[in-house]
């Protein structure tokens, strides 16, 4: 497989969370980790961590990198912080760095949107559909819901502050309706909508998936809402664009979709480095380098063979001879795990998948095979 430098750095600004969401990779899952590090990264780890993004363009001839400011709850990281972070890296890198930051929405203000807005750092929000829905999972750690909040925050951002909006992640919950969790998450008018699988693997089952089973939840929750939007794109939905993309030919940019090596690392606040950090859900050790960023660049990180692996190779036998392989890629590989065997099955999801990947490339062949 090619090595291909990173080109998006995950940057966890603060390791911890003010929401208590239950199917939550970071906290609920088998990894915690997060218990021994610093709840926020400090300066020193910020400039260790700019140098080396810095030492990573120059040694690859990049033209522009992207860093995702994340947690935990990376606004939990306080404004000063965030803005100390985003001056240095525009002082250190050599290259435009395109900024982002994934909340939960909880504390977003005019305060800190007026400060993403003069840095330029984009703003996506995680929102699982209208009030019900959303709060059936993401609640604070009393037990209270958060959606006011989040709709509070996602009504900014859809009047006043458009021009830093990413879009909207929803966790997929195959209890709700997707009609109507699509409809409440158009209510926001979003430029893109990510819709994700709950995380789980052969060992810990997501929600309505048994090992063994030949059901598709998954697929008969989203195969509706792609009709829908193959009808009526109003918004990017962006694992149905990447599909589309992979089943005509082309090369996907989303991890969990065809065989294009991922090319995202973390930095956690500690400043150790890791694979994928989805992968720690699995098993605690699994995303972890031994590496760190006041010690090690980056290009140490491409040839460890967790990383390797965590960059879409090392698929099954059943995987490599499966027909939807190249759009499918496995599915994210945190999804492949077993305790005893690791990472060498298909995927949890593997009857959804096929069936959704099917599905869309009918879809696209019978449009294409059409009459003009």
């Amino acid at each position: 497989m090619e090595t291909r430098p990173f080109r998006q750095f995950v940057v966890k600004v603060h390791s911890r969370c003010n929401l208590a969401c239950d199917y939550c990779y970071v906290y609920e899952l088998a990894d915690q980790s997060w218990r021994s590090r610093p709840r926020v990264m400090s300066r020193e780890v910020v400039a260790h961590t700019a140098e080396r993004v810095a030492r990573h363009v120059r040694a690859h001839g990049l033209s522009e990198v992207e860093v995702v400011l994340h947690g935990g709850e990376p606004l939990l990281a306080g404004r000063a912080a965030v803005a100390s972070l985003v001056d240095r890296f525009r002082a250190v890198v050599p290259v435009p760095v395109r900024f982002s930051v994934q909340t939960n929405g909880t504390l977003l203000d005019r305060d800190f949107l007026r400060l993403f807005a003069d840095l330029g750092v984009g703003v996506g929000v995680s929102v699982d559909g209208g009030r019900e829905a959303h709060d059936r999972h993401r609640k604070r750690a009393g037990g209270t819901g958060s959606w006011a909040a989040t709709r509070d925050a996602l009504r900014l951002l859809a009047d006043e502050f458009r021009a830093v909006y990413r879009g909207v992640l929803c966790v997929v919950d195959v209890n709700n309706d997707p009609h109507d969790v699509y409809g409440s998450l158009l209510d926001f008018s979003p430029p893109v909508v990510d819709f994700l699988l709950p995380h789980g693997n052969w060992t810990v089952p997501p929600p309505g998936r048994t090992s063994g089973s030949t059901a598709t939840p998954y697929a008969d929750w989203l195969i509706p809402l792609f009709d829908r939007w193959y009808g009526d794109p109003v918004t990017r939905v962006r694992l149905f664009e990447e599909l589309l993309t992979v089943v005509l030919g082309g090369q996907s940019r989303l991890e969990g979709v065809g065989v294009t090596p991922t090319a995202q690392v973390v930095v956690e606040t500690d400043g150790s480095v890791s694979a994928s950090d989805i992968l720690a859900s699995s098993e605690p050790s699994a995303a972890s380098t031994g590496l760190h960023v006041s010690r090690d660049d980056f290009d140490r990180a491409l040839a460890l063979p967790e990383v390797v692996a965590a960059r879409s190779g090392r698929l099954s036998a059943t995987c490599r001879a499966c027909p939807v392989v190249a759009a499918c890629g496995g599915g994210l590989r945190a999804h492949r795990y077993r305790a005893g065997s690791g990472f060498d099955h298909p995927s949890v999801y593997c009857p959804d998948l096929f069936r959704l990947i099917t599905h869309v490339r009918d879809r696209a062949a019978a449009d294409l095979a059409a009459p003009a």
